[in-house]
């Protein structure tokens, strides 16, 4: 096993810049999800270090080399792919093998490579099935096995649970972690999913435009995001933003809203900036603001709101228990410390949450 280290990575296509100098350290045996809107760069970034794409400026490290010039194979590591690329004419056993005996391992360890894997992986009972006999969550695994067996330095996966359905990818979710609690391998994992993201890594990176906006732990870039992207982007659903001044120690929206919150250096009065409320954070009840129900999503031990708040449409989260009716009016507050706000201008957050 090994770290991996992007040292002033930069991608361009002629005057086009899609990769920006990112800086990312991945400790050995660390899983980091990197996260982001399509065309953010994240997997731009997978496949340089793959080798599957040249860079145009910095270093790529592994270990303890520079792999700039190293061909994929070189460069153990092992990538699973969206697709799941399997061989349709080949057996689960062969589709394992294959890779192994292109490098000329001997028969013995082959087996003995692919039966652990497949005992893993619990896909045993399939060793000779073909790829047609099995269904989507079999194939990723069966995918995932063949990278497994390689005994790679680094794991790169990219967007592997995308071509699934919704019970699917939450099965899968937690066989990934499984795995990687298994082989300990460090692992990069893309996705634009950042549920995906959360609830698989040790830490989540957040990219815009080829630019590294925020890394940490999942909760903390759910609880103190640097900015309105990364705001907007982590949380599911997603928060609500209102576009106010500060005046007074607080944030007033042109329809009246007012948001106490506690500020930090530079919330003068007539700043404009963005206020943001998570819907989980919002209470319903009290003398906080009314508005009209518009929408009602019944979901069992949730039910998700969407009132008018000024003029916003606002979702709010509530008890399943909680009988709302569409048109009737509901009153809602946020508590000071779950009021986020953020620059107009410069997106950063001012608020001191």
């Amino acid at each position: 096993m090994a770290g991996l280290e992007l040292k002033n990575i930069a991608k361009s296509y002629g005057a086009v810049s899609v990769i920006e100098n990112i800086n990312l350290s991945v400790a050995d045996g660390e899983f980091v999800a990197l996260v982001g809107p399509s065309g953010c760069g994240k997997s731009t970034i997978l496949r340089m270090v793959a080798g599957l794409e040249d860079i145009t400026d910095g270093e790529i490290v592994i270990g303890e080399r520079i792999v700039n010039d190293l061909t994929p194979r070189e460069r153990n590591i092992a990538m699973v792919f969206q697709s799941y690329a399997l061989y349709p004419h080949m057996t689960v056993y062969k589709n394992m093998a294959f890779n192994l005996e292109l490098s000329g391992k001997s028969k013995a360890e082959i087996d003995q490579r692919v039966h652990q894997a497949a005992r893993m992986l619990e896909l045993e009972p399939l060793l000779e099935r073909k790829p047609s006999q099995l269904s989507g969550g079999q194939r990723q695994r069966v995918a995932m096995g063949r990278a497994v067996v390689r005994d790679p330095a680094v794991f790169l996966f990219d967007e592997p649970l995308s071509n699934l359905d919704a019970k699917l990818r939450v099965q899968m979710r937690g066989e990934i972690k499984a795995l990687h609690k298994k082989v300990g391998v460090t692992s990069i994992y893309v996705t634009h999913d950042q549920v995906e993201a959360m609830t698989l890594s040790d830490r989540v990176v957040v990219l815009n435009h080829g630019v590294i906006q925020q890394e940490g732990s999942p909760m903390e870039l759910y609880r103190r995001p640097a900015n309105l992207f990364v705001a907007g982007f982590i949380g599911s659903p997603a928060m609500n933003f209102f576009d106010a001044v500060i005046e007074g120690g607080e944030a007033r929206t042109a329809e009246g809203l007012r948001f106490p919150f506690t500020a930090s250096d530079g919330a003068q009065d007539g700043r404009k900036v963005v206020v943001g409320i998570r819907p989980e954070h919002f209470q319903a009840g009290g003398t906080g603001h009314s508005g009209a129900v518009t929408f009602v999503e019944p979901t069992g031990g949730q039910t998700f709101v969407t009132l008018d708040l000024g003029g916003h449409p606002t979702m709010v989260l509530v008890s399943g228990e909680e009988d709302i009716d569409t048109g009737a009016t509901l009153s809602v507050s946020a508590p000071l410390g779950r009021t986020y706000v953020f620059d107009a201008q410069t997106g950063r957050r001012i608020s001191q949450n």
